[in-house]
């Protein structure tokens, strides 16, 4: 299982990003996709998710109006285009894969190594 994340980058205030996540190894299309985001010294934090067929999505209300979260079923990719950044979005920020079982148990889970997002001028 691999879930790699690209994009990341050093922006402006105002600017935007979009990051890639890629995945292998496990049945994309079977997976709520989500993006999270650690800052330094502080907890992980969840940003955004999409569920398995995409048509249902969710947002922390520190970004909602501003990132977006999308998915290829057929490229097995999850995005997160990001703008309007602040200095506040600076963070490592992670890709999850989940799973869960017939009772809303979760079965799989799978991280990504992450890629960091700094906003400044």
């Amino acid at each position: 299982v691999q879930l790699v994340e690209s994009g990341g980058g050093l922006v402006q205030p105002g600017g935007s990003l979009r990051l890639s996540c890629a995945a292998s190894g496990f049945t994309f299309s079977s997976y709520d996709m989500s993006w999270y985001r650690q800052a330094p010294g502080k907890g992980r934090e969840l940003v955004a998710v999409i569920i398995r067929a995409g048509d249902s999505t969710n947002y922390a209300e520190s970004v909602r109006g501003r990132f977006t979260i999308s998915r290829d079923n057929a490229e097995n990719t999850v995005y997160l285009q990001m703008n309007s950044l602040k200095a506040e979005d600076t963070a490592a920020y992670y890709c999850n894969a989940r799973r869960y079982d017939s009772k809303n148990n979760v079965r799989n889970n799978y991280w990504g190594q992450g890629t960091q997002v700094t906003v400044s001028s």
